[in-house]
């Protein structure tokens, strides 16, 4: 994946495009009350609380001045994260000053729509007032203690966990420097975590940081990390992977990270999603989009301690991505008027529903004909990418349409090779689990449009030969390596 900048989480992008669906009559009770993306039972949060699991969203005190966004948030989702309310420039502006009005807000939100509460942050090398970075270094750690414990105690009993330490890590795995490390080394992250379990004894206590969802320097920091702590008996109960994403840049190894993870007693959770593109979104990019959703959300079902997923605000309109990633946006699952996407249905799909085909990804009425028409063949070419340990292994097969025309439903077959069994897929049915394998399309990604790809991947255990498929056909036609 490629290395992403970060920007502080500032409120979006103004919200003109509401007052355009407000006036089109795309208004809540249309986007959420009925259909695919709001039917009885089937919305995000049912589905997900069915399978033990939670799907959540980020709001600000400005996002519940839209009845669009809150009326999807409160229907949709069922974890609310509040994107700036809680954070020390917000909370503690000056020096022993709190103001809880802002996240007080979101909570109340939250507890009229039967949501839980992520707190989030409450040490954060960014938003950080001036006068906490002005602090002779002798005075940091009881600056830091007093907030931690003065905003958790404020909110005991209403929050489900907290971001207690935020993105402490460089990309190369090195701890960054700021007042708390200057002040306190390496040791802030602890007693800010001791901190937060004594004013808040029930709450899940997390480290988040983004580019650690894949294996890399700043994943194996976290990691490292962790495990210290653990040893030495430091209260943590969770780790959170931002998951800012760029289209088809999905890291391969999410799954197996996540594994490595929760393997060491802590809970991971996917806290920031989201999957931008180029503006104007082209369809290829939305259908790589939903394949994209749907494997960071197998992935995290298919691992017991992974406990859910948030994506970092509720729509387009509201998303930060347009503003910190020039031509960038289309990150989120509701387009530009609060209408679901594919990727949404991709989730719903994911999560056990059922989910009639996006608009935003063509298909023709063939795709839905009688299963004796045969699907389309076409040309084509695939590339794999496996990531190999001990006897297990996963490998991402991302097929390219590069024929004239689009596919509407696919079969990939391709050969195995000796002792590697499929445990589980993402993305695609696939049977047998050994030998000569066919993967089938689900609902979602039927569709593969003219020059446009697709993404599915596998687990499998192995008996030493961890090399990827070979002899790939799409559709009885013999595809190209990639």
């Amino acid at each position: 994946m490629a290395v992403q900048l970060r920007a502080a989480h500032r409120p979006g992008r103004a919200l003109a495009a509401l007052a355009l669906a407000a006036a089109g009559g795309l208004l809540a009770a249309a986007t959420v009350g009925s259909g695919p993306a709001g039917a009885a039972g089937t919305t995000l949060r049912d589905l997900a609380e069915a399978k033990g699991s939670y799907f959540g969203t980020a709001l600000t005190q400005s996002n519940l001045n839209s009845s669009t966004i809150t009326a999807i948030a409160g229907t949709q989702f069922d974890v609310v994260t509040p994107g700036n309310e809680m954070k020390w420039d917000t909370t503690e502006p000056s020096a022993g000053n709190f103001n809880f009005g802002p996240g007080d807000q979101i909570v109340s939100f939250a507890k009229a729509h039967s949501m839980r509460v992520r707190g989030h942050t409450l040490v954060w090398h960014s938003q950080l007032p001036n006068w906490v970075s002005s602090l002779p270094t002798s005075q940091v750690k009881a600056a830091m203690e007093n907030h931690i414990t003065t905003e958790a105690t404020h909110y005991k009993g209403q929050v489900y966990s907290w971001d207690v330490v935020n993105e402490p890590f460089n990309e190369d795995g090195t701890l960054r420097t700021d007042a708390f490390t200057n002040a306190m080394g390496s040791g802030y992250i602890a007693d800010a975590l001791r901190t937060a379990r004594a004013a808040d004894p029930n709450a899940k206590l997390y480290l988040n940081d983004y580019n650690i969802e894949g294996l890399g320097a700043k994943s194996d920091a976290m990691y490292q990390l962790v495990s210290s702590l653990k040893q030495q008996g430091v209260p943590i109960d969770g780790v959170g992977f931002e998951s800012h994403f760029i289209v088809g840049q999905v890291p391969s190894s999410l799954k197996a990270n996540i594994q490595r993870f929760t393997a060491l007693g802590v809970n991971v959770a996917i806290t920031e999603l989201d999957d931008r593109m180029p503006v104007p979104a082209s369809a290829a990019n939305l259908a790589q989009q939903a394949t994209d959703y749907a494997y960071v959300v197998n992935s995290c079902l298919a691992v017991t301690g992974c406990v859910g997923v948030s994506q970092w605000g509720v729509g387009d309109p509201d998303s930060w991505i347009p503003d910190f990633f020039s031509g960038y946006g289309a990150a989120t699952m509701y387009d530009d008027n609060y209408q679901p996407k594919a990727a949404y249905n991709a989730v719903v799909t994911a999560l056990g529903g059922s989910s009639s085909p996006s608009p935003s990804v063509s298909a023709s009425p063939s795709s839905s004909a009688s299963p004796s028409v045969p699907p389309t063949g076409a040309a084509c070419k695939v590339s794999t990418q496996v990531s190999a340990w001990n006897t297990g292994l996963t490998e991402n097969v991302t097929i390219t349409n590069t024929g004239g025309s689009a596919v509407n439903g696919w079969t990939l077959a391709f050969a195995l090779p000796g002792g590697q069994s499929v445990t589980n897929a993402w993305n695609a049915t696939v049977s047998p689990a050994t030998g000569q394998v066919g993967a089938s399309n689900l609902s979602y990604n039927a569709a593969i449009p003219a020059g446009g790809s697709t993404t599915f991947g596998f687990q499998a255990n192995h008996t030493g030969n961890a090399a990827a498929a070979s002899g790939f056909t799409l559709n009885g036609v013999a595809c190209a390596a990639g």
